[in-house]
């Protein structure tokens, strides 16, 4: 079992970073394999709405997203952290979200998914909720923590000190290796549940 930690952070081991290693201790104390990916110090543009993804099955931009696209189409959780900018998250980090989840192919039906945020006050809330829809869109269950998950500090030092915030770190690590193995067992004994064929609906007149 493996799960992706996203940093989303332009600096490989501020805030963000420490918040995801965090969860990470718990993961793998938990038998669960990790990699963490740093994407907030790349230069990944956004969609542009052309469709290729569709024809060729991966996007036209052959950047970070497609190295990462085979990693989230294996894993079985993707942890998605960010810092706070203007009470949203990293803006190369949602370029990148975009495209990966459109552009992928692979079904992503109970793969776990959770967000980290981290702010040095304010703004958490709102770019905790922005990432989650990622998740929820894509029938992937959100593994949820004692708190919102997130930790507050201007440094990876002020951060360390944030003791509230480091156990909703280790509690959603927790949370998210036991929800990882039971949707296993379930898919051993159940399978995924029956999906219906897709409808859209567009209302036009």
């Amino acid at each position: 079992m493996k799960v992706l930690l996203i940093n989303g952070s332009p600096h490989a081991n501020g805030c963000t970073y420490t918040a995801l290693c965090e969860v990470e201790k718990e993961l793998k104390k938990n038998d669960i394999e990790t990699e963490i990916i740093h994407v907030g110090n790349k230069d990944i543009r956004g969609c542009v709405a052309c469709g290729t993804c569709r024809q060729v099955g991966r996007c036209v931009f052959d950047d970070m997203v497609n190295e990462v696209a085979p990693k989230f189409a294996e894993c079985d959780g993707i942890i998605v952290g960010s810092p706070v900018y203007y009470a949203s998250a990293n803006g190369n980090l949602i370029s990148f979200l975009d495209r990966l989840f459109y552009s992928s192919s692979c079904d992503k039906t109970m793969k776990v998914g959770a967000a980290v945020v981290s702010a040095r006050r304010g703004g958490c809330s709102s770019t905790f909720d922005e990432l989650n829809k990622y998740f929820t869109i894509a029938g992937m269950p959100v593994a949820s923590s004692q708190y919102w998950n997130s930790v507050h500090g201007n440094t990876s030092e002020e951060v360390l000190k944030d003791e509230e915030g480091l156990q909703v770190m280790r509690t959603l690590g927790k949370n998210m290796a036991f929800l990882i193995k039971s949707i296993a067992l379930g898919k051993e004994k159940y399978g995924l549940p029956e999906k219906e064929a897709k409808v859209a609906t567009n209302f036009i007149r």
